[in-house]
């Protein structure tokens, strides 16, 4: 592969360091890397590794240098046509972000680090198609500030050290020498980033410089080496003089920023320090104190390990590093220095360090996860647009919606799907979904501007038994998609009814100009051949919603007591709308609960399926029974609604897709004729049809009801096979889009 990694700079920290170790294993691998960033002292690395580097100053934030970078980065992957774009911290992955809509690249994020995710900081923040995390708490806080970024798409990994290179082999006579060292001296040794950021460990390097004084008097010949540069390097540097002034001789040393880390930590016979330095220091065999900027740990051993691992060795959100207490823990570490134990101690914690970074902090492993991520965005990146009726609160387009979601996504891995949705802003924060506002026209322009293709379903979207106004609005969506020369996919779609002349014209055209039409009933394409459609590429499928997969049980009890029913009783589900032209439907349907309730000894459970009108034409029914029944207090998910209805004896309904559910569910189900599309699934299903609300008696309704329970095994085995079949053909909607986008 061709592959960008872009960071910040070159310089010592672990985010930079992380960029090399990957670097030098992707060109071992034979990837062709290029590198952008700021540069550093490991440029020289970069080449020797066999990679380009290109200058940018993507390590700062001020607008002239964003802009200089946003043009090198255009510039550099307009001509080379990356495989991967790969970005390393929040500025290089904003800047990427932009012009990923340009270029179309498979980007990937490494996050490193966590940051305050609060305003315009918030904004700049770019995670990519895929994200990398370095522990499980980095991955944690990006799920709870980013709703934007899906657990499915962060894989944790590791920050890889170079086993061989940092090993109790390396030999660190040279670093002695170099500072005047005597070889029998005790050493400590630290590697940091010396800025004054909140995420960078200068807490513990300003304990550690202040601690000297007295460490030197209790430890004879003490040196402390702190290697990096940053910011703040003059501020420490200075008070290093002023220490080393006050105990007489150079006990702190500042060796500024260094490359030889390896003979460094080498040198030392205690490693004090967190994050990626600590892992080195662990792989090269020295004893480590954990302490930072964020945290304190103590002395690192088997009991607090799994602290340690599950901060990626930042000890994050430990108590902060305390002079006195660090102090204190020092002079505890070389207490009888020269004696047995102290040896065998050391080599022992040496050994457990070194095993633990060798068996799963390697390069080799970090970069297998990084290998696998960029195989699984190996197809070209593509963008959907997804219309329907979704953000109005309605249960069966909201799981049409989650279901289409679901299946193109696991057809086709590399798809980002933008749904437009009357409340994008539920839409995002209840699903994750990227989303845009359905009644905007510059939003909806927009998002299928940018978009390979706009998926139009599934349901029923083109009738006008609703309104001619909701059919020219949704036939307009797709005209704005002819405009931009996307192609249009018609998905599960159920046809009319459209009354109009005019209207069935509209729709023709629709249909003929399409790229691609998938119908989920033969109804609806006997409805498209009587307005005249000729094309004979049209394929029958499924309603997308037997995709969906069923609660398990325990999840089901579960949901029916969290609605507040009790899981012990036998229960009938009814799905009722508000009807204004039947005025006392709900008086019959009243008698209808009453006499299914008193007749098979069970109770009745209403479930509104669009919350906005049907809640309350529910609580109206139940107020009119004898009996009582119950509708649950909150609105309930379409996965919730889906396994009440599994838990059902029978359902009652006036809405397509609670007969949906229910038929994937294998519950049996009698509906009342609101809608051809609802006439035409009762006997697709073998279900009875209790007329029309004019027609609806709930005396002739209750002896199909005894039917029904009397034939319930039967029923439910036969709607099982029907679901599977259904569910199958389903299969075949995403598999043919996959189609469209990869050609």
């Amino acid at each position: 592969m061709k592959v960008l990694l872009a960071t910040m700079a070159l310089d010592i920290g672990g985010a930079e360091t992380h960029v090399v170790e990957l670097c030098r294993e992707l060109c071992r691998r034979g990837h062709a890397v290029t590198v952008i960033s700021a540069g550093g002292i490991y440029e020289k690395d970069i080449s020797e590794a066999g990679a380009r580097h290109v200058y940018a100053p993507l390590n700062t934030h001020r607008p002239r240098d964003m802009a200089m970078s946003l043009g090198a980065l255009s510039a550099l992957i307009n001509v080379e046509k990356f495989d991967i774009v790969h970005a390393h911290a929040r500025i290089p992955a904003f800047l990427c972000g932009i012009l990923r809509r340009r270029y179309r690249f498979n980007f990937v994020t490494t996050a490193h680090w966590v940051f305050v995710a609060k305003g315009a900081k918030k904004l700049l923040s770019n995670w990519g198609q895929r994200t990398i995390a370095v522990s499980e708490d980095i991955k944690k806080y990006l799920l709870e500030n980013y709703k934007s970024v899906r657990e499915e798409n962060i894989t944790v990994s590791v920050n890889g050290i170079d086993t061989e290179r940092f090993s109790p082999g390396t030999q660190g006579k040279h670093i002695k020498q170099e500072f005047a060292i005597p070889e029998t001296a005790p050493v400590i040794v630290n590697v940091a980033r010396l800025d004054h950021t909140a995420s960078a460990p200068s807490a513990a390097v300003r304990a550690l410089i202040d601690a000297a004084p007295v460490l030197t008097q209790v430890i004879r010949g003490l040196r402390i080496i702190i290697a990096g540069g940053g910011d703040a390097e003059l501020e420490f540097n200075t008070r290093a003089a002023q220490v080393n002034e006050s105990v007489g001789y150079n006990a702190v040393i500042m060796t500024g920023i260094r490359t030889d880390i390896d003979e460094i930590l080498a040198a030392g016979e205690l490693f004090v320090g967190v994050s990626r330095a600590a892992l080195e220091a662990m792989a090269t065999g020295l004893p480590v104190i954990l302490a930072g900027g964020e945290g304190y740990l103590g002395l690192l051993t088997k009991e607090r390990l799994d602290r340690a691992i599950a901060t990626n060795f930042t000890v994050r959100d430990c108590p902060p590093t305390d002079p006195d207490t660090l102090t204190a823990d020092i002079a505890a570490f070389f207490e009888n220095r020269n004696s047995v134990p102290y040896r065998t101690r050391n080599a022992r914690l040496g050994a457990d360090g070194r095993d633990i970074v060798t068996r799963n902090y390697s390069v080799a492993r970090m970069v297998d996860d990084v290998e696998r991520v960029y195989a699984s965005l190996d197809a070209l990146p593509r963008r959907v647009a997804l219309s329907g009726y979704f953000g109005f609160g309605n249960a069966g387009d909201e799981a049409i919606m989650q279901a289409v979601h679901r299946s193109i996504t696991a057809s086709r891995a590399n798809t980002e799907i933008t749904v437009l949705s009357k409340n994008p802003k539920v839409t995002r924060e209840k699903y994750g979904f990227y989303a845009a506002a359905r009644f905007n026209p510059f939003a909806v322009a927009g998002t299928i501007a940018q978009s390979d293709a706009l998926v139009f379903g599934g349901g029923s979207l083109l009738q006008d038994n609703t309104s001619t106004r909701s059919l020219l609005y949704y036939l307009s969506v797709i005209r704005t998609a002819r405009f931009f020369r996307k192609p249009v996919m018609i998905y599960a779609n159920g046809i009319g009814p459209v009354n109009r002349t005019s209207n069935r014209n509209r729709v023709k055209r629709a249909v003929e100009g399409a790229a691609a039409v998938t119908l989920r009933d033969e109804r609806s394409l006997e409805e498209l051949r009587n307005m005249g459609v000729t094309r004979d590429d049209i394929v029958i499928t499924g309603d997308p919603v037997f995709t969906t997969e069923l609660p398990p049980k325990n999840e089901r009890i579960e949901i029916l007591r969290s609605a507040g029913l009790d899981e012990t009783r036998e229960f009938v589900a009814v799905c009722v709308r508000p009807w204004k032209q039947t005025p006392n439907l709900a008086a019959e349907l009243a008698k209808l609960c009453d006499a299914v309730s008193s007749e098979l000894a069970v109770d009745v459970v209403f479930l509104p399926m669009q919350a906005s009108g049907d809640a309350a034409f529910s609580r109206e029914v139940a107020s009119k029974m004898k009996r009582g029944g119950k509708v649950p207090e909150r609105e309930l998910s379409p996965r919730e609604i889906l396994a009440i209805l599994a838990e059902a004896n029978f359902v009652i309904s006036m809405r397509l897709h609670a007969l949906i559910f229910a038929a994937r569910a294998g519950t049996p189900s009698m509906g009342i004729d609101v809608d051809p599309k609802l006439r035409v699934f009762l006997e697709t299903l073998g279900m009875p049809n209790l007329g029309t609300p004019e027609e609806f008696s709930a005396e002739d309704a209750i002896f199909r009801a005894i039917e029904v329970t009397q034939k319930r095994a039967e029923l439910s085995d036969a709607l099982n096979e029907l679901a599977a079949e259904q569910a199958k053909l389903a299969k075949k909607d995403p598999i043919i889009l996959k189609k469209l986008l990869d050609n």
